[in-house]
């Protein structure tokens, strides 16, 4: 599902999520709807109100600079919401080539390498595909089933609801995340696909996507209710893999001494799975893969899951 107005949708989403109080208007009361009125952003922004409605008609492509950045300070964006909006506006003038294609697969070399740690672990694509899991993450995520997708996990399987405490807070992550490896891979049909799906199936998605938050975070605290080992707080920390355009290393850690941790190694020592296994998830495109393992169960740089 690409868009045809990706930099309208987006202004539109941050007017629409910024409050007069935030910018420092007088509250006359409630409003016909949410947020800025389009005058006060232009007023606001030092732009005439007819070019604000241009750019979110789409029928103004290429803002400057300067407009961008006045843009940025009205809706009070962080770095990175702030960096998505100047990639929005430059998507019109980009070279052909654009970014470099996600890659599906997880090195091997980082496949043994997360199955010699006891810590749970996980390699992800850039749509939140599961490329590869240690046999920790394995007991921790076997919620998931056959799912090998986090966000397909969280928004269509109701497990998730109950394995995610902070359920909400889960999925707004997830949809920020996909709406972040959205921008960066605007011709990547899988993840178009992956939208479209989510869109149809889940009216809690449609919701979320409609917001456009774009958010990456380094860590999160998760706090699960798991099905065996019952309720744990986990920090949930990713790494970005260099060289594999998109891919993300995420770990799940307890901290020492914590009930959550004695709960975790309890709960993959009863299912026997101590790591050491050159195990890899089914490529999410159902291409062969170069090493075979079960599954795991169900979160830029991502917290996602």
């Amino acid at each position: 599902m690409q868009s045809v107005n990706p930099l309208g949708e987006f202004i539109r989403a941050r007017r629409a999520a910024t409050s007069p109080k935030q910018v420092g208007l007088p509250d006359e009361g409630p409003r016909r709807t949410a947020g800025l009125r389009r005058h006060e952003v232009a007023m606001l922004a030092g732009v005439s109100e007819g070019y604000y409605a241009r750019l979110e008609q789409g029928r103004e492509k290429h803002p400057s600079d300067q407009v961008l950045n006045a843009l940025t300070r009205v809706f009070g964006l962080d770095a990175e919401a702030a960096e998505h909006l100047h990639r929005l506006a430059r998507q019109g003038v980009r070279k052909r080539g654009g970014c470099p294609p996600a890659n599906d697969r997880a090195a091997a070399h980082l496949v043994r390498l997360i199955d010699s740690w006891s810590t749970p672990a996980v390699i992800l694509g850039s749509r939140f595909d599961i490329l590869a899991a240690n046999e920790a993450a394995k007991a921790l995520l076997s919620v998931m089933g056959t799912e090998t997708n986090l966000v397909r996990f969280v928004f269509l399987d109701p497990a998730a609801r109950r394995f995610y405490q902070d359920w909400e807070e889960t999925a707004r992550t997830c949809v920020a995340g996909l709406r972040a490896a959205a921008s960066l891979n605007t011709e990547d049909a899988t993840l178009r696909g992956l939208v479209a799906q989510l869109s149809t199936l889940s009216e809690d998605f449609t919701r979320l996507w409609a917001e456009y938050d774009v958010r990456a975070k380094t860590h999160q605290t998760k706090r699960l209710i798991h099905p065996e080992a019952g309720e744990l707080t986990l920090t949930y920390q990713t790494f970005t893999v260099n060289g594999s355009t998109g891919q993300q290393l995420g770990t799940y850690q307890a901290e020492p001494g914590s009930p959550s941790e004695v709960a975790l190694r309890r709960l993959i020592a009863s299912t026997g799975r101590h790591g050491g296994a050159e195990d890899e998830c089914p490529a999410p495109d159902g291409g062969p893969d170069t090493e075979t393992a079960p599954a795991p169960d169900g979160e830029r740089n991502r917290d996602h899951a």
